[in-house]
C-alpha cells in the first residue's frame, strides 16, 4: 500500500455531516481523506435535499407574493411559471453552494477523492472511481457519514416516467396539471406546497391520521387548514394497495378501495440509510432494517476506529444537526470523547408555505406530564411588519411554567418562522432563572419587527396568569 494513500481518518461522504467531520479533524492537523461518491462535493443536502427543495420554495412564495398583492397585480394580469422553469434557480444555488463548499477543502488542505467507497478490510477501502478504476486507502480511523436516500418499496416502479421520489423529482420535465403525493411527513408536505403554489391540482395521502403529528396540535391543525384553503386535497389514513404506471400518468389503489389518477406521482413515504454498499460486514458492523447503524454518545460505532453521524445514524435526520455531529466527532476522534452534544432542544423547521418552526415541548406533552403550564399567543395580523410586508397570516405561541414562568416550548406558523424561533430559542437555553418568559416583556424591541410578536405573547400570557 503506497504511503500517500494512507490517513490518519477517512470520511466517507460530504454532506453536513461529513464535512462538520472533515473540517473539525484537519483543522486538528490530522491527515485527513473524504470519500464522496457523486462528482461534486455537498452531499444530497445540497443536490437533492435541503437546498433545492428551500430555493424552489422561496420561487414559488415569490409568485405567489406577486399575484395576491394588488400594487404588482393589476388589470387580473398574474404571473405564471412551471416546475421545470423554476428548477432553474435551484440549480444556481446549488452550483454556488458545490463552489463554496469546495473551497473549504481546498484552504484546509483536506483530500477529496471522489468515487464509491467500500471496506475491504478493517483498516482498507477500496474506491470505484467513475471511470472504472479502482484505488485502496487505509486509515486509523472512518467516519461513516453517507446520509440516506428515499425509500423504495419493491412493489413501486421507480423507473416509470410518471413516478418519482424525492431525489428524481428534480428532473421533472413535463408540466403535470395534477399530482399525487404519497407520504405527508415533512418531505411531502413541502412539496404540496410548491406543486399547489404553481397551481398544480394536489393530492397529499397521509398514512397517519393527522398531518405531521409531532407538531402542537395547533399547528399541525392551522396547517391542515390553508392547505384546505389552498385547494390541496388532503387524504389521512391511507395506505397504497397498488400503483400503476400508465402511459400518461398514474393510478393508485389505496386499501381503503379507493382509486385516485394523476399526471404523475411523488412517493415521499420514508427514507433509508446509505449502507448498503460500504460492505460494513468487512469491519464487522451490521446495518439495521432501515440501513442504519448504532453509535454511543461519542458517535462511536462497536467498532471502536469506526464512527459515524449524520441520517445514518436517524434521529434527528437534520442537516443542522448532522453538521454539529460531525464537529462533535472530530472532538472524539482527537481527544477520546466529545466534548459537546447536541442540544436537548433542536429546533424544528419545515418549509411549507407558511412556514413552520418548533423548539421544546408542545401543549399535549406538556397536558400529558401533568406540568402546569400558560399559553401566550400573538397573531401575526397584529403586527405593524407584518401587515406593511403583506404577510398577516400566521401566529406565535409560547409556553410557559405558571409559577416558574420558565418558557417550555415555542411554536410558530408563518413566514420567516424558522428565522423568528431562533429569538425565543435563545432565551430558552439560558441557564437557570435567565430562562423566563418576563425577558420578552423588559426588553426593547426594534419596530417595526416580527420579533415583537415574542413581547405580545409575552405580554397575553402574563396576563393570563392570578
Amino acid at each position: 500500500m503506497p504511503h500517500s494513500n494512507h490517513f490518519d481518518v477517512i470520511v466517507i461522504g460530504s454532506g453536513p455531516g461529513g464535512e462538520g467531520a472533515a473540517m473539525g479533524l484537519t483543522k486538528a492537523g490530522l491527515n485527513v481523506a473524504i470519500i464522496e461518491k457523486e462528482s461534486s462535493v455537498g452531499g444530497g443536502c445540497t443536490h437533492w435535499g435541503t437546498i433545492p427543495s428551500k430555493a424552489l420554495r422561496h420561487a414559488v412564495s415569490r409568485i405567489i407574493e406577486f399575484n395576491s398583492n394588488p400594487l404588482f397585480c393589476q388589470n387580473n394580469k398574474s404571473i405564471h411559471s412551471t416546475f421545470s422553469n423554476i428548477l432553474g434557480h435551484a440549480k444556481s444555488v446549488i452550483d454556488k453552494q458545490t463552489r463554496l463548499r469546495q473551497g473549504f477543502y481546498d484552504r484546509n488542505q483536506c483530500t477529496l477523492v471522489f468515487g464509491t467507497a467500500r471496506f475491504i478490510d478493517t483498516n482498507t477501502i477500496s474506491v470505484m472511481q467513475s471511470d472504472g478504476t479502482e484505488e485502496h486507502y487505509s486509515a486509523d480511523k472512518f467516519v461513516i457519514a453517507t446520509g440516506s436516500r428515499p425509500y423504495q418499496p419493491d412493489n413501486v416502479d421507480f423507473l416509470h416516467e410518471r413516478i418519482y421520489d424525492s431525489d428524481s423529482i428534480l428532473s421533472l420535465k413535463h408540466d403535470p396539471q395534477h399530482i399525487i403525493i404519497y407520504g405527508a411527513g415533512v418531505i411531502g408536505c413541502e412539496y404540496a406546497s410548491i406543486f399547489r403554489g404553481l397551481g398544480v391540482k394536489t393530492d397529499l395521502i397521509n398514512t397517519r391520521d393527522r398531518l405531521l403529528s409531532f407538531l402542537d396540535n395547533e399547528t399541525s391543525d392551522a396547517l391542515s387548514y390553508h392547505f384546505w384553503n389552498s385547494g390541496v386535497v388532503i387524504r389521512n389514513d391511507e395506505t397504497f394497495e397498488k400503483i400503476e404506471g400508465t402511459d400518461d400518468g398514474v393510478i393508485i389503489h389505496l386499501e381503503s378501495g379507493k382509486k385516485m389518477r394523476a399526471d404523475c406521482l411523488l412517493y415521499a413515504n420514508g427514507r433509508t440509510g446509505n449502507t448498503d454498499k460500504l460492505n460494513l460486514g468487512a469491519v464487522g458492523l451490521e446495518p439495521d432494517s432501515r440501513g442504519q447503524v448504532s453509535v454511543n454518545t461519542n458517535y462511536q460505532t462497536s467498532v471502536d476506529h469506526v464512527y459515524a453521524v449524520g441520517d445514518v445514524i436517524g434521529y434527528p435526520s437534520l442537516a443542522s444537526a448532522a453538521y454539529d455531529q460531525g464537529r462533535f466527532v472530530a472532538q472524539a476522534v482527537v481527544k477520546g470523547e466529545a466534548e459537546r452534544h447536541l442540544i436537548e432542544d433542536i429546533p424544528t423547521g419545515i418549509y411549507t408555505i407558511p412556514e413552520i418552526s418548533s423548539v421544546g415541548k408542545t401543549e399535549q406533552e406538556l397536558t400529558a406530564a401533568k406540568v402546569p403550564y400558560e399559553v401566550g399567543r400573538s397573531s401575526f395580523k397584529h403586527l405593524a411588519r407584518a401587515q406593511i410586508a403583506g404577510k398577516d397570516i400566521g401566529s406565535l405561541k409560547i409556553l410557559f411554567h405558571r409559577e416558574t414562568k420558565e418558557i417550555l416550548g415555542i411554536h410558530v406558523f408563518g413566514e420567516r418562522a424558522a428565522e423568528i424561533i431562533h429569538i425565543g430559542q435563545a432565551i430558552m437555553e439560558q441557564k437557570g432563572e435567565a430562562n423566563t418568559i418576563e425577558y420578552f416583556v423588559n426588553t426593547t424591541f426594534n419596530y417595526p419587527t416580527m420579533a415583537e410578536a415574542y413581547r405580545v405573547a409575552a405580554l397575553n400570557g402574563l396576563n393570563r396568569l392570578f
